[in-house]
């Protein structure tokens, strides 16, 4: 097997017809897109595969969105993922939610799920001790905009008190808030990949409680790390998560049964233990990165 990438610039999404349309390869024989390129750049004599990344065409994210991000993706990101699905000789989709959400409001095409992998063997368990009165350490990777829960954060730190810590990425963004929160939360920043698996390491449960995800990588890094995940139900969260094995999958918008579920991976040792391994071994043996590229190097092969 032999691969190119072809970048093209950030104005290719919004401005194609201000980008040349780049020539494939000679030695090409499949093309594999992101539904989101434009129509304008697809081959006219290869195969494409089109992978949906996203959900974002949900109608229960429109209050998360703004009108003027709401209407681009309606009027402008909707039409074009349209045209490529119906040209793509095959598709495929992140997650069986992101499938659905695809199939009901795009076009009804024959859609494959192949789930995200990770390097499993980059994403390792840190040091499970922790000392004696050492609060319980929670942990929030992602960017900080309403669609991910942030505004939940505070309010379930509040209730939590003093027994827990949170470290969140929040940077800039989350400057504005900042006078809100409790005294159990702390600003990491930006990290770079290093960072969040060193983050990780030393934390005891990833607290994510995003609205909504197409597939949610940092929720499989995190159990690859040994961390149980506190999530929202919903999305894709329950093909990621065995709820109540690898993690626990909480009522949306319920800062009650956040608290209650933080409380009950730190009131008993054994029982966190349990969970910690149980989300190692399933991240390990579903999501690893092997995985994702046998499926797509059994799709090229059949294409070529």
């Amino acid at each position: 097997m032999r691969a190119e990438i072809t970048w093209l610039p950030l104005r290719a999404e919004y401005a194609p017809w201000t980008v040349a349309i780049p020539e494939p390869p000679e030695w090409a024989t499949v093309v594999h897109v992101n539904t989101w390129l434009h129509s304008r750049f697809l081959p006219k004599n290869l195969p494409i595969v089109a992978t949906i990344h996203h959900s974002i065409h949900d109608p229960a994210l429109r209050p998360y969105k703004g009108w003027l991000r709401a209407a681009y993706h309606r009027r402008w990101i909707a039409p074009n993922e349209r045209r490529v699905l119906k040209q793509a000789a095959h598709v495929t989709a992140v997650s069986n939610y992101a499938a659905e959400i695809a199939k009901q409001t795009l076009c009804k095409v024959p859609i494959q799920v192949v789930y995200n992998g990770i390097e499993i063997e980059a994403f390792q368990p840190g040091d499970p001790t922790r000392k004696p009165g050492e609060p319980f350490r929670l942990l929030y990777v992602g960017s900080w905009k309403a669609l991910k829960g942030v505004d939940l954060l505070a309010p379930i730190m509040r209730e939590l008190g003093d027994g827990f810590i949170l470290h969140y990425t929040g940077g800039p963004m989350a400057e504005k808030n900042k006078a809100n929160m409790p005294a159990n939360m702390q600003d990491l920043g930006r990290l770079d990949k290093d960072g969040v698996i060193r983050a990780m390491q030393t934390s005891d449960a990833l607290l994510f409680p995003s609205r909504s995800e197409g597939f949610s990588l940092v929720v499989i890094e995190a159990m690859a790390c040994g961390l149980p995940v506190i999530c929202t139900r919903g999305s894709s969260f329950a093909e990621a998560i065995r709820d109540g094995e690898t993690g626990i999958l909480c009522r949306h918008e319920d800062i009650a049964d956040f608290v209650k579920a933080a409380k009950k991976l730190k009131s008993n040792r054994e029982s966190y233990l349990a969970y910690a391994r149980s989300a190692r071994e399933f991240a390990s043996s579903s999501f690893s990165i092997e995985f994702m590229v046998r499926a797509y190097s059994d799709i090229y092969h059949s294409l070529a």
